[in-house]
């Protein structure tokens, strides 16, 4: 799932070439699409259907992560690493 938000996938993060659907390229999708959000709320404060949105966005991005964390620790890191979030 690639929209027109997100951009690229980063290569960094991908397993192989064609790799679309691991949880580290799910995790910088979604987390393009948060930074995209976030910054559509600021301008639109009472756009509350897109805030319930990103609100469902972060928990798929945590639960992905905490997967991620228990599975394969270094990749973990990386990921966060790469994309500037904190654990």
């Amino acid at each position: 799932m690639q929209s027109a938000v997100s951009g690229k996938i980063p290569k960094e993060l991908q397993r192989h070439e064609r790799d679309t659907g691991s949880s580290e390229v799910q995790i910088a999708l979604l987390t393009a699409r948060i930074h995209a959000l976030t910054e559509h709320l600021k301008r639109n404060r009472k756009d509350h259907a897109s805030r319930r949105g990103l609100i469902l966005m972060v928990s798929k991005r945590r639960r992905l992560l905490e997967y991620l964390r228990r599975t394969d620790h270094p990749r973990y890191l990386k990921v966060i690493e790469h994309l500037g979030l904190r654990h």
